[in-house]
């Protein structure tokens, strides 16, 4: 993987013709990026190939010679600002210098013609397996729709990537697509089938990240769990055996790797075992569990039961010491009573975890959950929303004050919005953009140390609130190798 160098994939080299001639300016391109970490791998895919060709990446979009929204489809608020940032960036046609609008990913992967004809604005449709053609696309001419019925792209480490928010923490995608038959989910239909990496490719890429100045790494796939399995003998292998591969002590920067997106069914007491045992791997896991009401799991096409999810958290939290765990819940889904999210509340209540997010059900077209009956009136699911948030914020308030007068190490992001004398970061318990930080204020033993990005201090918990903690920095553990940088143009 680079996130500069030449790729192995084809693509229009602007810089040999057509469209800057020798003296004229580069065109420039602004890009956005929606949704999840996944999508974000894909548009620094997109960055890094756009650079490679000669574009500019500007951060304004009225610069801008052509724009790019890397769109989600998930669910119908995403669906909703994917749309309002179309039209958003379609303005640009006539206030800007924009002259080709580009969408791709899940929206218009699941509503391609629609998209063409209800927003005549747009030049270029891109499926979610089209990344590898948004060059191509930028030198274009005229209206093209060029979606995949299946989507079939996966990147590997040889694939140019830009970083676009510090070369510090970066996402790695170990696997594209998903098989599981999730009632409630369209994903399969968007993303495609199960399609895992090599461990050698993900590996190259883990190393060069390290040696490039990431001290964080967080490994995202639709489902983890699954990696290596569709792979053909002799890669045919597991998540297990991808830690032990990466998770080791090595040459670079690299102290943290994360685990996002677990099956609660295919977490193994193996895969508890190598979290709690290789150095680099934090004693995170991010596993949705949706519900553990038996019904209402079945309902789901979930595949386990309720005891499953109750044996996991104490399996979790017995084999891994220490353990943060993070999960989401569905609320709202069709046929879930009263007597189902009351069991609901109370496995929240026992289980305590750190950190959970609450959805109410959206209705997908094309999914099974779709065809249900008994739905959940929208305004008792939001109901049952803020309750289960409402409780999750008393249990997060207790387990945060229970960290007051510990020492932690913390990752520098940088300056808070709130002070310019205040530093935010994280510990290893806090995944980027979804989790609490951590306020840093400098104390009387490093009233002089001068802090940026990417610096890994050890830092006193001296306050909390509902989701975050203050702490006073103690001394420096570890230097970022290098200034941080980055392209700042994914929203």
């Amino acid at each position: 993987m680079h996130d500069g160098g030449p790729s192995h994939r084809g693509g229009l080299d602007i810089r040999r013709g057509g469209l800057h001639p020798r003296g004229v300016a580069a065109p420039s391109v602004y890009f956005v990026s929606l949704g999840c970490p996944k999508n974000r791998v894909d548009t620094e895919v997109m960055l890094g190939m756009s650079q490679q060709a000669g574009y500019q990446v500007t951060t304004a979009p009225e610069e801008a010679d052509v724009i790019v929204v890397n769109t989600c489809g998930f669910i119908a608020e995403a669906k909703e600002e994917s749309i309002d940032t179309i039209l958003e960036m379609a303005q640009y046609k006539q206030t800007g210098r924009c002259r080709r609008l580009i969408v791709t990913g899940c929206l218009s992967q699941r509503y391609p013609v629609e998209l063409q004809r209800e927003i005549p604005e747009i030049d270029h449709l891109l499926g979610s397996g089209e990344v590898d053609k948004v060059v191509a696309a930028m030198g274009a001419e005229g209206q093209v729709l060029d979606v995949a019925e299946v989507p079939s792209y996966l990147y590997d480490d040889r694939t140019v990537r830009a970083a676009s928010q510090g070369t510090y923490s970066r996402y790695v995608k170990i696997a594209e697509g998903c098989d599981r038959p999730c009632g409630f989910c369209i994903i399969p239909k968007l993303r495609g089938p199960q399609r895992s990496r090599t461990i050698e490719s993900v590996a190259r890429e883990v190393d060069e990240l390290s040696r490039r100045g990431a001290v964080e790494i967080n490994l995202v796939a639709q489902d983890l769990t699954a990696y290596g399995r569709d792979l053909p003998p002799p890669e045919r292998t597991n998540l297990v055996q991808l830690l032990r591969r990466i998770g080791g002590p090595a040459p670079g920067s690299l102290r943290w790797l994360r685990l996002h997106y677990a099956y609660p069914s295919a977490v193994t007491d193996e895969l508890l075992d190598v979290i709690a045992q290789m150095p680099r791997v934090v004693k995170y896991l991010d596993v949705p569990l949706q519900h553990v009401d038996d019904d209402l799991l079945k309902l789901m096409r979930r595949g386990h039961v309720g005891r499953t999810v109750w044996r996991l958290v104490e399996r979790a939290r017995q084999r891994v010491p220490g353990i943060t765990l993070r999960t989401t819940f569905i609320v709202g889904h069709p046929g879930e009573t009263e007597g189902a999210f009351a069991r609901l509340c109370e496995f929240v209540r026992q289980a305590e975890f750190d950190r959970i997010g609450v959805f109410t059900y959206s209705r997908e077209e094309g999914t099974h959950s779709a065809t249900l009956t008994n739905e959940v009136p929208p305004r008792e699911a939001e109901r049952r929303r803020r309750e289960l948030m409402r409780l999750q914020r008393g249990l997060s308030r207790k387990r945060l004050r229970a960290m007051v007068g510990r020492e932690l190490e913390v990752l520098v992001e940088g300056a808070a919005e709130e002070s310019e004398f205040v530093l935010r970061g994280r510990h290893a318990g806090q995944a980027p953009e979804i989790d609490g930080c951590v306020y840093l204020t400098l104390g009387e033993a490093a009233p002089d140390l001068a802090l940026r990005p990417g610096d890994l201090v050890r830092a006193r918990v001296c306050r909390y609130s509902d989701y975050d903690l203050q702490a006073e920095v103690l001394g420096l553990v570890q230097r970022a190798p290098r200034p941080a940088v980055h392209l700042n143009v994914v929203r």
